[in-house]
């Protein structure tokens, strides 16, 4: 699997990274190890998961069956955890996690304290001595942005964390968060984690704490070499799955005449829409780098397959130029 370097001095991933997010309350046990498993027989190397992941979505039991009263904290790392145990290759992983939303007897917040002990948690809780990559998973607008970055650049110093990144940032929050850094010689942002598909929400469109990435936030990332990374790039598998619908935020003129474009390359290709989705995302500028949260075997074969897709630059502008 290609791999590529998440900003400028960030650390060097396979560009199909693996959305653990599901490990241990949507995907048993069972089923999040064998993902685990083969992702890495196919090359990747980047594992994304959070402190909230799992039990912050089951309010009585954690993965283990056990009631919340004994465990409060999150289940998809305890399960990473546990898959890294005996390995010898986490020198060559790339684990990232994350800070700022809330879970039970955590509040929500990026202050210098939170970010410590959150950081301490998942440390813990994943059984390793460092995370490749920290996140702060929101823009925490009650601390000041100089707090949370010298935070963050504290534990780059002490070697518990190697690199940083934001995610659900708008694009002028994250430009003062890079001078800031400049201007104090701290840590940089290498990357940001934001939804992003090929459908557009329409305008106005709310995702409540999830922001959507926008052509804004993506000039701004081809400027100053910051990766962008994608969470939820198949919109929860409406592209290809009858049973499910695109939520309301998608619907409408726009969306109909860029499904259009993309049914037209993906004939072209014998190509799915998830393949489609995936390729565009890869061969665009800047390239974003789609996280792959797969339930079934297949379906990250479906995933690997957009590996192929090699699209022309008269089929990349005709997907960009659809819409209205």
């Amino acid at each position: 699997m290609e791999r590529t370097t998440l900003g400028i001095k960030g650390p060097e991933v396979t560009v199909l990274g693996l959305g653990c997010m599901y490990f241990g309350w949507r995907e048993p046990e069972k089923n999040s190890l064998e993902r685990l498993d083969q992702y890495i027989k196919a090359g990747g190397n980047f594992l994304d998961t959070a402190n909230i992941y799992a039990e912050h979505w089951l309010p009585d039991k954690d993965y283990f069956g056990k009631d919340k009263a004994q465990f409060r904290d999150g289940g998809s790392e305890r399960l990473m955890g546990q898959w890294l145990k005996g390995r010898s290759d986490r020198e060559h992983l790339v684990i990232a996690s994350k800070v700022g939303f809330p879970y039970p007897d955590v509040e929500a917040g990026t202050s210098a304290y939170r970010i410590r002990s959150e950081c301490e948690k998942s440390l813990k809780r994943l059984g390793v001595d460092y995370l490749d990559l920290y996140y702060l998973h929101n823009d925490d607008r009650n601390t000041p942005l100089q707090e949370s970055l010298a935070a963050l650049n504290q534990l780059v110093r002490e070697g518990l964390v190697k690199s940083i990144g934001a995610s659900n940032f708008q694009s002028w929050r994250l430009a003062q968060a890079i001078a800031l850094s400049r201007q104090n010689g701290w840590a940089e942002y290498c990357c940001v984690q934001q939804r992003y598909s090929y459908l557009r929400g329409k305008p106005g469109a709310d995702f409540g704490a999830q922001l959507e990435a926008t052509p804004d936030l993506m000039d701004f990332c081809e400027s100053e070499r910051v990766t962008p990374i994608a969470y939820s790039p198949l919109l929860g598998g409406a592209y290809t799955d009858p049973k499910k619908s695109f939520s309301a935020q998608y619907q409408g003129s726009d969306s109909d005449a860029r499904l259009l474009a993309m049914d037209k390359v993906a004939q072209a290709h014998g190509a799915t829409r998830n393949q489609v989705v995936y390729a565009w995302m890869l061969q665009s500028k800047p390239q974003v780098l789609p996280l792959v949260a797969s339930s079934t075997a297949e379906q990250f074969r479906e995933a690997l397959g957009a590996l192929e897709l090699k699209l022309t630059d008269d089929e990349m502008a005709a997907l960009n130029a659809a819409g209205a």
